[in-house]
């Protein structure tokens, strides 16, 4: 994980702006291969979006070649609500670049079915490619996207119920009116997160530092989702001052003196090659190893399923594994949302009594030593 910090909010978000910009100039987006983009909502990221637009207007940056998920959705409001998401992305960012409508993904959360509207998006996402980079922000307890405290951090887009701390927090842009805000939304998931190639949190301020202080100086819980950036191999988090208070001294130095080495070298988060690119020469496809040959008793050979498997159609970018803990074994969009399947267990699945003395070989000697049921006498003892 790397940690960059800067004096205030304008200095960060533009080191944040600055790095989106040279991330997408160095994929070198074009119609069959896109840049995939993953985006906040809120006040943090208000600073990068207005840079971007900058660059855009520039000739700097253009979009035209970036699609882009954004994380959330309140469930409940139209999509021209003032303080509904869409109204929120159009009027800070997409209305002032050169994106196509269509590459733009935004939860529905008035779906006739939410949950088939979240395995749609897991779909799309999965259809595009997967997320290049996802910019994040958090909330003052933690929570990454609408990943409230004690959210599965094997976590996919679902329907969630948020929590009165981020109710009250959301209610600022609802005339202060915590009655106003949505108390539901529709979320990407904390895997969905992390099977990013690259995520970027921009946090700011003071109320966020113990939240920060707890993704960097402790360890993963799913108290404090921001802290499951401790999984992925490219976390990239980057503060103001502020959002410091909490850290010791010595984290802030460490830190900043990695940073100072980096430069001194010419190195900034540079990302491996394997990564998904459109620009990198170096990006072909492995040569096939030899195919293995096995001599048969009769004196035949046949070459193995494995090596016979391998054809010419594989491509020549290998999508990236997903990134999690080897701990977590999250199912499928599909599994994890059963529209109409019973969950009821399969009438041949009964259950079956179990002793241990039964397993083991010879227990039969031992099933006269099992605790009789209560009321029952000893016998054969």
């Amino acid at each position: 994980m790397r940690l960059i910090i800067r004096d205030g909010e304008d200095s960060a978000s533009l080191y944040v702006a600055n790095y989106i910009v040279e991330r997408i100039k160095y994929f070198a987006p074009t119609p069959e291969n896109p840049f995939v983009l993953g985006l906040p909502t809120g006040s943090s990221p208000l600073g990068v979006y207005r840079i971007l637009v900058d660059r855009y207007k520039t000739g700097e940056i253009s979009f035209e070649n970036v699609v882009t998920f954004n994380m959330d959705e309140y469930i409940g409001i139209p999509r021209d609500h003032p303080q509904s998401y869409h109204t929120f992305m159009w009027q800070s960012f997409f209305s002032h670049v050169n994106i196509h409508p269509r590459n733009v993904h935004i939860l529905d959360g008035n779906a006739p079915n939410l949950e088939a509207e979240c395995i749609r998006y897991e779909a799309q996402i999965k259809a595009a490619g997967g997320i290049d980079l996802f910019l994040a922000g958090i909330g003052e307890d933690g929570h990454i996207a609408f990943n409230e405290p004690g959210s599965s951090l094997a976590s996919r887009t679902r329907v969630k119920t948020l929590a009165y701390d981020t109710v009250l927090a959301n209610s600022r842009f609802f005339d202060n009116d915590v009655s106003q805000v949505p108390k539901m939304a529709l979320t990407v998931g904390v895997q969905t997160v992390l099977e990013a190639r690259e995520v970027v949190v921009v946090v700011l301020g003071a109320r966020k530092a113990p939240a920060l202080q707890h993704c960097i100086e402790e360890g993963v819980s799913h108290m404090w989702t921001l802290s499951s950036l401790q999984l992925h191999p490219h976390p990239l988090i980057v503060c103001d001052e502020d959002a410091t208070l909490e850290l010791k001294v010595k984290t802030v130095k460490y830190f900043k003196s990695i940073e100072r080495v980096a430069l001194t070298q010419g190195f900034e988060q540079i990302l491996p090659t394997t990564l998904r690119t459109s620009t990198s020469t170096a990006l072909k496809k492995p040569p096939l190893p030899p195919p293995t040959i096995i001599t048969l008793p009769n004196g035949d050979t046949s070459t193995p399923p494995e090596s016979a498997s391998e054809s010419e159609d594989s491509p020549a970018i290998f999508a990236p594994q997903p990134v999690k803990s080897r701990l977590l074994r999250a199912s499928s969009p599909a599994a994890e949302y059963p529209l109409r399947v019973s969950r009821s267990a399969s009438p041949e699945l009964d259950l079956i009594p179990d002793r241990m003395a039964e397993r083991i070989i010879g227990g039969e000697a031992l099933r006269g030593r099992l605790t009789p049921t209560p009321g029952t006498s000893r016998t054969g003892v």
